[in-house]
């Protein structure tokens, strides 16, 4: 994983497990990877790792079995909502990057449209 250098780790660390949960990497109720796997995984600190999971268990994503370790929550609401977060973030990343690019909003639609139809044509 390559980080960025204006996000603290933790949080880049968060959002790289949000994504495993919401495209189904990781399960409901299934158990994910030690802090140490992770840490070596993602070349960093264990106290960076163990950081990142303390903030998901304190938000209900993940939770702990003494002796066992961290698995992702059963609540398929909660799920849910992460996963409509996480794709709320990236239309509010690509939105800025239209504007940004002069785009004006009510053109995103038309162009968002024409490029989807030309994918389809490709596949």
């Amino acid at each position: 994983m390559e980080f960025k250098d204006n996000i603290p780790i933790y949080l880049q660390i968060e959002q790289y497990l949000y994504r495993q949960i919401a495209m189904n990497e990781l399960k409901a109720g299934e158990k994910i990877p030690s802090v140490r796997k992770l840490a070596l995984e993602l070349t960093v600190n264990v106290n960076t790792v163990q950081r990142a999971l303390q903030q998901m268990n304190d938000q209900g994503i993940l939770y702990t079995k003494r002796g066992e370790g961290n698995f992702v929550t059963e609540d398929e609401e909660l799920l849910k909502q992460t996963r409509q977060a996480l794709i709320d973030d990236k239309l509010d990343e690509f939105v800025q990057n239209m504007l940004t690019l002069g785009i004006e909003k009510d053109q995103l639609v038309e162009i968002l449209s024409n490029y989807l139809e030309g994918k389809n044509q490709n596949d």
